[in-house]
């Protein structure tokens, strides 16, 4: 079954972890053992697994992230003014595959899954599907 995640982001980039709604999905659903997809249908939004427990590596990715792709450039064309958003959601991607194992996300112990907006802030949402093993 597809789930709907729905999410609130605040800044014009951030990433919001979003680590122990999706562990939620997976104890409800009763799933054991199996796979979980997770999907962003948002052209400047994107996914990433990364470490969730010392804030300064978002702010490291933000920081970097603003420097490789500014706002804006003098040659960008898209006329809404969100180009880097499209390229920034492009480069770190719109899907994740998690295992489940044990009736939880198998993660390292400092990975979480994280929510990226590049063009906010926004309602946003995430498609999540569970396929669980025969």
């Amino acid at each position: 079954m597809l789930e709907k995640l729905p999410l609130q982001t605040h800044k014009r980039r951030e990433f919001l972890d979003i680590t122990e709604s999706l562990s939620r999905l997976v104890r409800s659903s009763g799933t054991t053992s199996g796979l979980m997809t997770v999907f962003s249908p948002h052209t400047t939004a994107a996914l990433t697994v990364n470490e969730n427990w010392d804030p300064d590596v978002i702010h490291d990715f933000l920081l970097h992230f603003s420097s490789l792709v500014p706002r804006s450039h003098p040659q960008f064309r898209h006329g809404e003014g969100n180009s880097d958003g499209h390229i920034l959601a492009s480069l770190v991607g719109p899907s994740l595959t998690l295992i489940i194992h044990d009736g939880t996300l198998f993660l390292g112990q400092w990975q979480g899954v994280y929510f990226c907006e590049f063009d906010g802030p926004r309602e946003r949402m995430v498609a999540v599907r569970i396929l669980p093993d025969p």
